[in-house]
């Protein structure tokens, strides 16, 4: 059996990331599925989940098939 543990401060950070870049990332959405299998998650991590997906719905953030949507330099 798989046991799925979120790091500490884990939804709030991909929130603030979704927030300012306007993307989920293919990483950020296996974050939320893992988030979303949680048991004990509070209130505060919960109400930014549902932030998160409201705007997907809206269009104001959209989904996107990268893993990171930080630029990388060659």
């Amino acid at each position: 059996m798989v046991y799925i543990s979120l790091l500490p401060g884990a939804i709030a950070e991909l929130f603030a990331h979704a927030s300012e870049s306007r993307v989920i990332t293919l990483a950020d959405r296996y974050g939320l599925m893992a988030a979303l299998l949680e048991d004990d998650l509070s209130r505060d991590e919960q109400d930014s989940i549902n932030r998160l997906l409201q705007a997907l719905q809206r269009g104001t953030c959209q989904a996107v098939d990268e893993l990171s949507s930080l630029a990388t330099a060659y």
